[in-house]
C-alpha cells in the first residue's frame, strides 16, 4: 500500500478566497471595529482610533517580518518592553591574573622563551604555561 507524504505543511490553507482562516479573522475583526467606530463616533475619533486599528489589522493579516507573522513580532516587542533589562555582573573569585601584568612587565625577557602557536593545541599549551607562570610569580 502506498502512502503520499504531505508536502508544504508550513503553508496555511486558503479558506475564504485568497485568505487563510487567520487572515480572515484579523481582517473581519479589525474592519468590524473600524466600521462601528465610523458609524457610532464623531469623525475625529474614528480618525484617531479607527485608522490605526485598521492599519494594525492589515499588518497582522498581510505583513510578515523575516518570514514570520507580524503577530510574533508584536509578541516579542511586547515582551521586550515589559521585561526587565537590568543585567548585573557579579565577579566570582579573585581571578588568576590579579596583578600579573606588572610582574610580567618587570621580569626580564628570556630569549627563546616564547614560541608562536601554530595550532589550537599549541595555543592551549601556551595559555596553560602563562597561567602557571602567573601563579608562580604571585608567591
Amino acid at each position: 500500500m502506498r502512502f503520499e507524504v504531505p508536502q508544504f505543511i508550513e503553508v496555511e490553507d486558503k479558506i475564504f478566497g485568497p485568505l487563510t482562516w487567520r487572515q480572515f479573522v484579523y481582517v473581519a475583526g479589525g474592519s468590524g471595529v473600524a466600521i462601528v467606530l465610523f458609524f457610532l463616533t464623531p469623525f475625529i475619533i474614528f480618525i484617531l482610533f479607527g485608522v490605526p486599528i485598521a492599519a494594525l489589522t492589515f499588518a497582522l493579516a498581510f505583513y510578515p517580518i523575516n518570514n514570520q507573522p507580524f503577530s510574533l513580532f508584536l509578541e516579542a516587542a511586547f515582551r521586550f518592553v515589559r521585561g526587565s533589562r537590568l543585567y548585573l555582573w557579579q565577579k566570582k573569585g579573585t581571578g588568576v591574573y590579579n596583578g600579573a601584568y606588572e610582574k610580567i612587565e618587570s621580569a626580564p625577557m628570556q630569549l627563546g622563551a616564547y614560541t608562536p602557536p601554530t595550532s589550537a593545541t599549541n595555543l592551549a599549551s601556551l595559555s596553560r604555561k602563562l597561567e602557571l607562570n602567573a601563579l608562580q610569580n604571585e608567591k
